[in-house]
C-alpha cells in the first residue's frame, strides 16, 4: 500500500498512520522575532479544542536591527525549537499545518535561506507572511474575546520586531461567523497600521543600562507614538474611543506578563489571564512597579522570568503608546492571537473570496492600511 499523502507543510509521519475514526489534528506554528509558538488541536462544535501548546523564547530577531542578518546563534536556537515542534506534528499525526514566519524573516537579507535551511533541516515549510496577514489573523484569533456591547475595539498585536494594530468595527458584519467558517475578507477592520517597532527592535534602540527610570521609558513610549500619530486612516473611528464605546485587546507576551504582575500571581496561568479585563489604570500602575524593580529583581518575578526580564518594560511602552494616542478606559488581556487565526482558517468550510458583484452593485468599503 502506498504512503499515506504528507500534511501541507509538515514534515514526513515515518510511516505512521491514523486509526479509522481517529479525530484530525490542525497545528499553527509561529515563528516570530521573540518566540516559536506551535499549537495542535482538533475540530470541534465551538470552533477547535487544544491538544498541545508548545512555545520557546528563541530570540530570532536578535541583533537584526543592527545588522540587518539573522545571526547564526539565533538561527541556531530556532532551528532547535522548530525541531522540537516538527516531532510534535509528527507524533500527533497532523493532516493540516500553517506553519509562518513574521517580521524577523520579513526584515533579514537571509531569512528567505534561514526558511529553505527550516525546510531541509525539519520538513517545515514556513510562510512569510506579509504585515496585513499577520494583523488579520491575531484579530481573528481574539474574536472571541471582544465586547459586543461596545461599537469599536483596538486589538494591538504585540510581537518581538513588529507591532500591529487593527481597528475593528463591532456592529459590522462578519464577527457573528463560526470558527470553522473564518475567511480574511469578512473581518470588519477599518484600517490597520504595522510599525516595524516590537519589543526586541524597541529595547536594542533603548538599552537599559544599570537601572530603568522615567526619562527611559518615556523616551520609548516617545519613539512609539511618533510612528502612529501621523497614521490617518483611523480617524473616522475616533469618535467611538472618545465617547468611551471602545476597548482594546491587547496580545502579546509582554502585555500578558503585565497582567499576571497586576494579578500578583503566584506562577502564571493562562485560564486566570487569558480573557481578563485591565482598567487603563491597571496597565500604568504595572509598569510603574516595573519601573521600581531592577532587571535582576523582574527576572524573579514569576509572570516574567529571565527570559523577558528586559522586554517588558518595552512592551509596557508600547502599549502605553497606544493608550494615549488611542484612550480608552478598558483593555482586554489575550494569551490568544495569531496561532488560533491560523487554526481557523485551516479549518475553515469557506476560504474562497466571494464572487465579484455585478457593474451598478455596492461595493466594499477599502480597509485604510500602512506599514509604517
Amino acid at each position: 500500500m502506498s504512503e499515506a499523502p504528507r500534511a501541507p507543510g509538515a514534515p514526513k509521519n515515518r510511516g505512521q498512520r491514523r486509526p479509522p475514526g481517529e479525530t484530525p489534528c490542525y497545528a499553527a506554528l509561529d515563528l516570530g522575532t521573540n518566540n516559536c509558538r506551535l499549537l495542535v488541536a482538533t475540530p470541534s462544535p465551538r470552533g477547535f479544542r487544544v491538544v498541545e501548546a508548545y512555545s520557546r523564547i528563541v530570540r530570532l530577531g536578535e541583533g537584526l536591527s543592527q545588522s540587518g542578518m539573522l545571526s547564526d546563534e539565533a538561527m541556531d536556537r530556532s532551528m532547535a525549537a522548530l525541531k522540537v515542534c516538527a516531532e510534535k506534528i509528527r507524533r500527533r499525526r497532523v493532516v493540516r499545518v500553517k506553519a509562518v514566519a513574521t517580521q524577523a524573516c520579513r526584515g533579514a537579507a537571509n531569512g528567505p535561506d534561514f526558511v529553505r535551511r527550516v525546510a531541509d533541516e525539519t520538513g517545515l515549510r514556513l510562510q512569510i507572511i506579509t504585515p496585513k496577514e499577520e494583523a488579520q489573523l491575531s484579530v481573528a484569533g481574539c474574536m472571541s474575546l471582544f465586547d459586543r456591547e461596545a461599537d469599536a475595539a483596538l486589538v494591538v498585536d504585540v510581537g518581538g520586531g513588529s507591532t500591529e494594530l487593527s481597528w475593528v468595527d463591532l456592529k459590522g458584519e462578519g464577527l457573528d461567523a463560526k470558527p470553522r467558517q473564518f475567511a480574511a475578507w469578512r473581518l470588519p477592520i477599518k484600517a490597520w497600521l504595522s510599525i516595524p517597532i516590537g519589543v526586541v527592535t524597541l529595547a536594542e534602540r533603548f538599552p537599559e543600562g544599570d537601572r530603568a527610570d522615567a526619562s527611559w521609558f518615556r523616551a520609548m513610549v516617545e519613539a512609539v507614538k511618533a510612528r502612529i500619530e501621523a497614521f490617518p486612516h483611523a480617524e473616522p473611528m475616533r469618535r467611538h474611543f472618545e465617547g468611551d464605546r471602545a476597548h482594546m485587546v491587547g496580545t502579546s507576551g509582554a502585555i500578558t506578563s503585565l497582567a499576571g504582575l497586576h494579578l500578583g500571581l503566584a506562577r502564571y496561568d493562562r485560564n486566570v489571564v487569558d480573557g481578563l479585563w485591565m482598567e487603563r489604570s491597571d496597565c500604568e500602575a504595572a509598569a510603574e512597579r516595573l519601573l521600581t524593580l531592577t532587571a535582576s529583581e523582574r527576572a524573579k518575578e514569576p509572570c516574567i522570568g529571565a527570559d523577558r526580564a528586559d522586554l517588558v518594560l518595552a512592551g509596557a511602552a508600547i502599549l502605553q503608546a497606544v493608550q494615549e494616542l488611542w484612550p480608552c478606559s478598558r483593555v482586554r488581556v489575550a494569551d490568544r492571537g495569531l496561532r488560533e487565526g491560523l487554526l481557523m482558517s485551516l479549518m475553515s468550510d469557506q476560504q474562497k473570496r466571494p464572487r465579484r458583484r455585478r457593474r451598478g452593485g455596492a461595493g466594499r468599503a477599502p480597509v485604510r492600511a500602512v506599514e509604517a
